[in-house]
């Protein structure tokens, strides 16, 4: 017997990410997945294990069974779901950005917190497992105050035109990562942000108000100098995700993963694999350790590590 029973609201990408996860979990059962469009799921792993297919959303919602309901829509959704799955005290995973709106996202917080259930955001990076060991180092002062932190994160690839043209742009799609990573790693509120940004890689992007190449500083409440996060939509030699944390006593720093540690060293060149070039590549593991955070959470009756309040 599971011991929680979970739905599922958009079968995209990211969803049929999370119930291939969830499926292959002992501790939670995955009853149901709604989506607009259900044709795409035929003949799949879903359709045959999953006993609830459907394109109406309220029959998950509103199932006494579910314990939780895991929103893996598009963004212009969430906070309405978010705010029907409170209502009906089910527990809420909720995929990256809550809104596009800061007063839309502020009211589904605030539903959340009346009914008393659990609210967990789907920010995979903080279960990578290279970067909990740096934000481990850090928690436990092994380098002391931080000083500085560094994130480097682009993109192997620019996506596509239909995905820019509804993405909210790239901060909101991209760098929110990164904002919640050094949010993370300093135990700090920010205080000031400072941004610099261009067109570099596609003009497409110019075309839907957005930029693809970023340096963005930070300062924090404590008064350190705080981070650097520089972003790229597209990196030729793959996806480039790094982070350092530098402090008074040291430095603790993860590098890329890549398809092998294989290192060739001859005479003429030192020569290794490129880091890995897809993010579902990147952090599959970090999307399985989510998951399993989010249930033990709730299972346990404990606080779940990334809700979608100030500071967590």
């Amino acid at each position: 017997m599971a011991d929680m029973t979970v739905g599922i609201i958009g079968a995209g990408r990211i969803g049929q990410l999370h119930a291939e996860y969830i499926m292959s979990m002992s501790s939670i059962e995955l009853k149901g997945i709604c989506d607009i469009e259900i044709d795409h799921l035929k003949g799949s792993m879903m359709e045959k294990h999953v006993p609830v297919i459907t394109t109406d959303p309220s029959i998950l919602i509103e199932d006494e069974e579910m314990d939780a309901i895991f929103i893996c829509s598009s963004t212009d959704t969430h906070c309405y779901y978010i705010e029907k799955c409170a209502q009906a005290g089910k527990h809420i995973f909720c995929e990256k950005p809550i809104s596009f709106s800061l007063e839309e996202t502020k009211a589904a917080l605030q539903k959340v917190k009346e009914a008393g259930v659990h609210l967990q955001i789907g920010f995979n990076r903080r279960f990578d497992t290279h970067f909990s060991k740096v934000y481990e180092a850090v928690s436990a002062g092994k380098i002391g105050k931080p000083h500085i932190i560094k994130i480097t994160s682009r993109d192997p690839e620019p996506p596509s035109e239909a995905y820019i043209q509804s993405s909210g742009g790239m901060f909101i799609d991209m760098t929110i990562h990164d904002f919640d990573m050094i949010r993370y790693l300093s135990s700090n509120e920010v205080e000031s942000v400072s941004v610099v940004a261009a067109n570099l890689v596609d003009p497409c992007f110019q075309k839907y108000d957005d930029v693809d190449t970023a340096i963005i500083t930070l300062t924090f409440e404590d008064g350190s100098i705080g981070g650097v996060i520089d972003n790229s939509r597209r990196a030729v030699y793959g996806y480039d995700q790094r982070i350092e944390v530098f402090g008074e006593k040291g430095v603790v720093m993860a590098d890329n993963e890549r398809e092998s540690n294989v290192q060739i060293a001859t005479k003429e060149s030192v020569t290794l694999d490129h880091p890995k070039y897809f993010f579902l590549d990147r952090y599959k593991q970090a999307f399985y350790r989510e998951i399993q955070a989010f249930a033990r959470a709730i299972i346990d009756q404990t606080p779940v590590s990334c809700t979608g309040g100030r500071m967590d």
